[in-house]
């Protein structure tokens, strides 16, 4: 399976690295396409991974995209996405483009991935301890797996990231906030 992986350089997401680190025959994308550049990539590709920070409109540019404005996905994508079945989604709110444009694949809700985002959140005595072990913890299980049909995937995260969710709140708000779509 092709693999075109989204992920806007960011130091705050680094982490998110370790998630494709695996994945053999694959294609990073981390800065420097148009929107209409990346379409046209996009559709040689089986699978489409992306990742970052972003909202309900979709995934952030982070001023790494040329000609592109706030985001590099955004809803000029939805035909293109509509068409692919084991798509990944990580971002914040993720689930809120997802469910309105009824995509399938993993996905994310609002994840917590900094201290200031607990806050924001109403997650209280965090450190960032917490939040690393949230994060790394995370992009490690999920790469065990992200070979797998969604199903495993699914069914992994939810078993491994449970089990860190039970000692760390930052994990446990971002547990209950994945999702899958087939």
């Amino acid at each position: 399976m092709k693999t075109l992986i989204v992920h806007p350089k960011d130091t705050t997401t680094i982490f998110l690295e370790k998630i494709y680190k695996t994945i053999p025959d694959k294609k990073i994308v981390d800065g420097g396409y148009s929107k209409t550049e990346l379409l046209e990539q996009m559709e040689k590709y089986d699978r489409i991974m992306m990742m970052g920070h972003g909202s309900p409109m979709g995934l952030f540019n982070m001023g790494l995209f040329k000609e592109s404005g706030g985001y590099i996905i955004d809803d000029k994508f939805v035909p293109l996405l509509s068409n692919k079945n084991n798509s990944v989604f990580i971002w914040c709110n993720a689930d809120k483009f997802v469910e309105k444009y009824k995509l399938k694949g993993f996905y994310s809700g609002m994840f917590i991935s900094e201290v200031t985002e607990a806050y924001i959140c109403g997650v209280r005595n965090v450190d960032q301890k917490m939040v690393d072990e949230s994060n790394y913890g995370f992009s490690e299980i999920l790469s065990e797996v992200i070979n797998e049909n969604h199903q495993v995937t699914y069914n992994h995260v939810m078993s491994k990231y449970g089990e860190i969710a039970k000692n760390n709140v930052v994990a446990l708000y971002n547990f209950n906030r994945l999702y899958l779509s087939e």
